[in-house]
This record gives C-alpha cells, structure tokens and sequence, in this order.
C-alpha cells in the first residue's frame, strides 16, 4: 500500500465513491472523513463512506500521510486552509477537482510547505450527495495528475499507485493543458446541456409538460448531464474560465459554420461532418470510456 491512512474532505460522489472505493479494494488503509455539513456526515457514517466520520477538517487529518480535498474548486483553498495547522508534516495533499491550474495555485497558495500534487479521476455521474457514491465508479476511468514542477517524483509515483490500485488508469499531465482538454471534453459539452434545456424551458410556445412528455432521446441525455451539482459547476465555468472561453469561441464558429450549411441546403457539408463525429463516439467505445449497447446500456 502506498499511503496507510488516508483523510477524505468532502463525502459527496466522488468523496463516498473513494472512500468504498478504499474500503473495498484496499482494506488495509484506515480512512477518516469530514464535510462541512452535518446532514451529510450522519449520512456518510450511516453508510460507512469512511472508517471514521469526525467533526472538523483538521481532526480528519491528524496523523494521515494522505488528504483529498473533494470539494467544489471554488472552495479548495478555504478547505486547505482549514487543514494547513494540523496536517503532518509529510503527508501529500490532493483533489478531485475538474479544474486543475486554480487548484494548483489554491494549494501552493495555502500549503506553501507541503506537498500539493492536483489529480482529476475523469469520472462521475449526475447524482450527487453521500448516497451517490459507490465503489466501482473508478473501475477503467482515467485519473489525470498535474503535479507542481517541483513535486517529488516519488510522491507523484505513489499517488499514481494508489488510483491505480481503485481501478484507475493514470496520466501525467501539464496543469493547462489539463484544463484544456477537460473545457472540449466535459466543461463545454456540460455548458450546453445546460443552455439547450433552459432555451426550452423559456419557449413561450411550448408547455412544460410538453417538454417533459416529448422528450427524445437528444433532449433526454442532455437533461441527465444538466442534472449534474450546480455549485460544483458553476466553480469550474468560473475557475477554468480562460480555457472555456478559448472552445466555446471555437464551438461558436463550427457552428455558425453548422447553421451557414443548413440555410444554404448544403447536404455535403452535413454529411461530412456527421460522419466524422460518429466515428469519434465509436472510438469512445473502442477504449472502453461507454457501452456499446443500444440506448446507452439503460435497463429496459
């Protein structure tokens, strides 16, 4: 085992997820939980997230050679700063955050003398909360680190071993080019989900209940992705802001591009484009990232 006790701030998805996770695949490690609030923390130890469900930030880190903050990017440093008086003076600092140069200078920022090496485990669902969680979520998923210039290399090499060793596969990553790839990936697409299904729920012209009654299969899985945690969300749009903003002037001119070749009947165009986006959704299932089923895998 890499780490043998690890401190998990925040016991949402992602948190729960790791701490079963932890219990399941590497039952040796003792684990310590907290988040700020109290509904959750009885929730979490009704569910055995963690070992250990304590009342503040710095009691869970006491004697841990670990810390993950799981908590909104937004919040990552007030959470560091919660941690920074008691945490061991050898113990590696980490996230789960979406966006990785802020919470790259959150940390040094807060943890000037400890060892902050950001990660991004590339996976999640649109539920959220202590009931969420579930140990498998990492199983074949991608677990992204940017480690600091300066971080020890075999601090990086042990973090690396622990997601791993919870189903992960790991890559090495530069913390812009991080934040980046994730804004086409997840930030843009997550933008607009989030638009399309208020652009419908603003049409004057269409009911509700018909929104809801009629939705297809499109406007359905966009509804799943603008499920996802709005606090979450709204601190990775505002603190992954520069990388947004680079794709989405990009989307903006594919598709006015999209809407020039609808207006003029250009068919070519389309079908181009269409072809080439299929065979990207194919290589998707190809390295393992969704399931080729029909309708996503869903339970009929």
């Amino acid at each position: 085992m890499s780490f043998s006790r690890v401190a998990i701030i925040g016991l949402g998805l992602l948190g729960g997820s790791l701490g079963l996770a932890l219990r399941e695949k590497l039952p040796g490690v003792e684990t310590f939980g907290y988040d700020r609030d109290p509904a959750t923390r009885a929730r979490a130890a009704e569910r055995g997230l963690v070992a250990q469900v304590v009342d503040s930030a710095a009691e869970a880190v006491l004697g841990c050679d670990l810390v993950i903050l799981c908590v909104p990017v937004g919040a990552m440093q007030e959470a560091a700063r919660e941690i920074a008086a008691s945490l061991p003076a050898g113990a590696i600092v980490s996230d789960v955050g979406s966006s990785k140069r802020s919470v790259q200078q959150a940390l040094a920022e807060a943890l000037p003398d400890h060892v902050a090496i950001p990660a991004h485990p590339v996976a999640g669902t649109e539920q959220s909360g202590p009931d969420a969680g579930f140990p498998s979520l990492f199983d074949g998923r991608w677990c992204i680190l940017t480690p600091p210039a300066n971080a020890p290399q075999d601090a990086v090499e042990r973090l690396a071993e622990l997601w791993r060793d919870l189903g992960a596969r790991v890559e090495i990553m530069d913390a812009e080019h991080h934040d980046l790839v994730l804004a086409v990936t997840s930030h843009i697409p997550h933008l607009i989900a989030y638009t399309i299904v208020g652009t419908a729920s603003d049409m004057e012209d269409v009911t509700r209940s018909e929104v809801i009654k009629y939705s297809a299969g499109g406007f359905r899985d966009f509804t799943r992705i603008a499920a996802s945690d709005p606090v979450m969300w709204r601190d990775v749009f505002l603190n992954n802001r520069d990388a947004v903003l680079e794709m989405l002037g990009r989307f903006t001119e594919d598709l006015t591009a999209l809407q020039r070749a609808i207006r003029a009947g250009d068919g070519d165009t389309l079908h181009e484009l269409f072809s080439r986006t299929r065979d990207i959704r194919r290589s998707i299932i190809d390295e393992g990232q969704d399931d080729a089923a029909p309708d996503f895998g869903r339970d009929h």
